[in-house]
């Protein structure tokens, strides 16, 4: 390969790395549109944001997605009162098992009173999920008892990598 066209190719693998870097970080990070930052009833916004359990510190997300809009201020009072009232809502103990059921993690995002019963509940579903993701696990047909993963005993041969037979 001549060095122009090998420069070109790792030029080329370059630029195709950066972009999907940059595309993977819009996937992680929703971003607001000038619009919701002007429009934005930042109570509803907050009650959502409780409902799904994140903390105080998510509202820096709109501040910094707000920024750049001319006139659009995040109203921090007014989201944090809406996430309280969604938090009522994720506080509980049928939400607390449901999350944990789902295979979800847990936000410690409520108050500490009556932790001990919501931290409960979601072990109590946490063991539900993994008993029955184990349960799902054993009726895949690619499920081998070899200790290394290697083979279907079912099907009387078993893949041996390089040929060896342990």
């Amino acid at each position: 390969m001549s060095p122009s066209l090998a420069l070109k190719s790792t030029s080329a693998l370059s630029v195709m790395a950066a972009a999907l870097f940059m595309l993977s970080g819009c996937a992680t990070t929703q971003s607001l549109t000038p619009e919701q930052c002007q429009a934005s009833n930042w109570q509803e916004v907050g009650y959502a944001d409780g409902i799904r359990g994140r903390s105080g510190a998510y509202f820096g997300h709109y501040t910094n997605s707000c920024a750049s809009v001319v006139g659009a201020t995040p109203n921090r009072i007014q989201w944090e009162q809406g996430r309280q009232q969604g938090l009522k809502n994720y506080c509980t103990e049928l939400n607390a098992y449901k999350i944990g059921r789902e295979g979800y993690d847990w936000q410690p995002v409520c108050p500490l009173e009556g932790i001990s019963k919501l931290e409960e509940a979601y072990s109590q579903g946490r063991y539900y999920y993994i008993r029955q993701r184990d349960i799902d696990s054993l009726r895949s047909p690619y499920y081998s008892p070899h200790p290394f993963g290697y083979g279907n005993r079912r099907l009387g041969y078993g893949y041996r990598p390089f040929g060896y037979g342990w």
